[in-house]
């Protein structure tokens, strides 16, 4: 469809080095962007999922457990899903002595981590949603991504939930891995861990959204076929990365569930928040409806 300069959207986004390169094309007019405008709206994750609750948004980047909330004005486009395809957000500690043994992760292991305080980057991020599948309850406080190390390291809080590049530098920076609910979620169901995706309003043109769709898709292509000069482009937002780090971290999350969901990305999704539905964690029906 031709668009009319008046056509802009607000497309919001982490400011995160996977998104930077899935939406690498769109910021630079490297693809035809077919006459509409994009206004990039640079948010973290959590804030991206309460804008979309108040549907603020004409396209946005959300994590997965928030589509159960924002079902009623955005439907799902079926590519730029992040997924951790046996990896994903971990829960971190201090650094333990050489000499300290490590529990088997059982029942007594998991009671264990109930008692403790957790720092999450909010309730509505994916992690955290898989962190009470794999515990249940638990006591936890909400810190700002960036903020979790800082808050375990100060004794705020005695482990964090770990989501973006800490996944790669929480060596570094001085802690251990408690868990990767990634790893767990796969051997749990076979599945890979949904995390992100990008929704897009119900409220616009039938033909408009196929556009946008596919403006979207060929971004991520373009990206991926355009490897280093994408993965350059998304630097500035490699914050503690080097360029190699950063690449790796991009491979991780940008991926062919990234071009398209497929049976089994979308399957994953059903089973994710389906067994939260189940559980208690989602107090409504999932209603999920993908971009045709």
């Amino acid at each position: 469809m031709a668009a009319t300069l008046t056509e802009t959207f607000t497309l919001g986004h982490s400011p995160d080095p996977d998104d930077a390169f899935m939406f690498y094309a769109m910021a630079a007019n490297k693809i035809d962007l077919r006459g509409y405008r994009f206004e990039h709206r640079l948010e973290d994750i959590q804030t991206l999922n309460e804008r979309a609750m108040r549907g603020e948004l004409d396209i946005s980047a959300v994590s997965i457990h928030a589509c159960a909330y924002v079902a009623g004005k955005y439907l799902l486009l079926p590519c730029g899903a992040s997924m951790g395809d046996g990896y994903g957000p971990l829960l971190i500690e201090k650094r333990r002595t050489p000499n300290t043994k490590r529990r088997t992760p059982n029942e007594d292991f998991r009671e264990s981590l109930r008692g403790r305080v957790i720092a999450v980057p909010g309730t509505m991020t994916s992690a955290f949603l898989a962190l009470q599948l794999y515990l249940g309850e638990f006591n936890y406080i909400v810190v700002p991504f960036d903020e979790i190390f800082e808050a375990v390291r100060n004794g705020r809080a005695e482990a964090g939930l770990i989501i973006h590049e800490g996944q790669l530098t929480y060596a570094h920076s001085g802690f251990s891995k408690i868990i990767d609910l990634g790893e767990w979620w796969k051997r749990h169901t076979g599945l890979p861990l949904p995390l992100g995706g990008n929704v897009l309003r119900k409220d616009i043109p039938r033909e408009i959204q196929s556009d946008l769709a596919a403006i979207l898709r060929e971004s991520i292509e373009f990206g991926l076929n355009h490897r280093a000069e994408a993965v350059q482009h998304s630097m500035p937002y490699a914050r503690d990365m080097g360029s190699d780090l950063a690449s790796k971290f991009i491979g991780m999350y940008v991926n062919e569930f990234t071009r398209d969901y497929g049976k089994v990305g979308r399957e994953a999704i059903r089973r994710f928040l389906g067994e939260a539905r189940e559980r208690g964690y989602i107090d409504r029906e999932i209603l999920i409806e993908f971009v045709k």
